[in-house]
């Protein structure tokens, strides 16, 4: 296989360097401002698997900019809102692309720099999905 031309660390390096990454200690007291909307970029069963933030919005990766864009046939109203939208998904390389595409669309978001694992280190409160009975 070929060297890849630009690997995924350094597009992450380059994306962390343009947008706002809070702090795990920082978005843990951002939890019960209702002006602040925490939004879970992971897979669904990682979500299953490891819990989530409570009060989070589930946006899978892959959907996101297509959720944003109220002139898409998939935009979500919760994006609608008049909030400081926080992005996360497990250890903030995701969440960092994520936001750079979506801050370049003019869609204004931060990220929690690294990411659920370091919330879960740092104490940060953790939902688990319930069974659907």
């Amino acid at each position: 296989m070929a060297k890849l031309k630009t690997p995924v660390s350094q597009l992450v390096a380059e994306a962390r360097s343009a947008i706002e990454e809070i702090e795990t200690s920082d978005a843990i007291k951002l939890l019960d401002d209702d002006s602040v909307q925490i939004v879970d970029l992971r897979d669904i069963r990682e979500r299953q698997r490891s819990g989530f933030i409570p009060g989070s919005f589930h946006c899978p990766r892959g959907m996101a900019e297509f959720w944003v864009d109220p002139d898409s046939p998939y935009f979500k109203d919760i994006f609608a809102t008049d909030k400081k939208f926080v992005f996360h998904c497990a250890s903030g390389w995701r969440s960092a692309l994520t936001v750079q595409t979506l801050n370049r669309m003019g869609f204004e978001a931060a990220h929690i720099k690294d990411g659920f694992i370091d919330w879960e280190k740092n104490g940060g409160p953790v939902e688990q999905v319930t069974e659907k009975k």
